[in-house]
């Protein structure tokens, strides 16, 4: 018999009297995380039964501007990276990454 492994990721939200985060804590003790502050995430999950994507995405009031758009473009870049992981489609991958540079251009990330 196999022994299974269970790893649990936590997300804490601190929200304002408003219900605007204030703060954002993540935990993943697998990957060495604990309670560790950021100031965005976005989060996609697969529903099958309804064939959609389900999302959450939260950003800290205090969040800036340009690491929004840093964070944006570093998403991107990654989903590029799992799309060809995970569909072994080179060509598409590179139209995806020709498009992250195009978006890194137009915002002057690169500069």
């Amino acid at each position: 018999m196999t022994k299974t492994h269970k790893s649990t990721i936590e997300i804490d939200v601190t929200l304002d009297e408003n219900k605007i985060p204030e703060k954002l804590h993540w935990t993943a003790a697998d990957g060495g995380v604990q309670n560790e502050e950021t100031k965005a995430l976005m989060l996609s999950v697969w529903d099958s039964k309804n064939k959609e994507s389900l999302r959450i995405d939260l950003w800290t009031k205090d969040m800036p501007l340009d690491e929004m758009k840093q964070f944006f473009h570093q998403t991107l870049s990654a989903m590029a990276d799992t799309f060809e992981r995970a569909t072994n489609d080179e060509k598409m991958s590179a139209t995806m990454r020709d498009f992250t540079e195009y978006f890194a251009e137009k915002l002057e990330l690169n500069r």
